[in-house]
């Protein structure tokens, strides 16, 4: 059995901005909702901290909120599932960015458009996918299925990528051979 946070809160309905800011927060942390205005989380120093945070900042708009702790008599279980659903649908979402950036590294390389550019673009690409993931997994409280799987085609996609900086730095030594020869060529004549 685990323990729990519960928060529970009303904001003012004007500004909607508020709103939005106190419902991107608690997605951002992790949490799900039980029903409207209630969500949970899983018990640690870290989402202690991060719902008393959010219970403050929603006083602050004018709202209202209490933090919870609780544990569970009955259906603990479906909640938890509730959770996995949650990060499983966000680990489905960097497996569909994965194949996107395995198509994109394909492309290129039948393309050969082995350019530091690329390469680079490439890479910011990757480190967004890696810092996507990271995020996810520091909300995967109970190690969804999915993570396993997007875990894998990261690493893949970290293959791809050496792979194909391997080739750009290899294409651009031949250019380099071929520019020096060229200039030494003009200089002896």
């Amino acid at each position: 059995m685990n323990e729990w946070l519960i928060l529970i809160y009303k904001v003012p309905s004007e500004p909607t901005r508020y709103r939005a800011s106190i419902w991107r927060k608690i997605k951002a942390i992790g949490a799900i909702y039980l029903q409207s205005s209630v969500c949970i989380l899983p018990l640690t120093h870290k989402t202690e901290k991060n719902l008393r945070l959010l219970r403050r900042e929603i006083e602050g708009y004018g709202g209202e909120a209490h933090l919870v702790k609780a544990s569970f008599l009955l259906q603990e279980q479906s909640v938890i599932d509730q959770f996995n659903q949650a990060r499983n649908e966000e680990y489905e979402e960097i497996i569909g960015r994965c194949k996107d950036f395995f198509k994109e590294i394909e492309n290129e390389t039948s393309n050969e458009h082995f350019t530091y550019g690329e390469l680079e673009e490439n890479e910011e690409d990757f480190e967004k996918l890696k810092k996507w993931f990271k995020k996810i997994q520091e909300r995967d409280f109970f190690h969804a299925s999915a993570s396993n799987t997007a875990l894998e085609l990261l690493k893949k996609c970290e293959e791809m990528m050496e792979k194909f900086g391997e080739q750009v730095f290899e294409r651009e030594e031949i250019i380099d051979d071929q520019t020096e020869d060229a200039l030494m060529a003009k200089t002896n004549t």
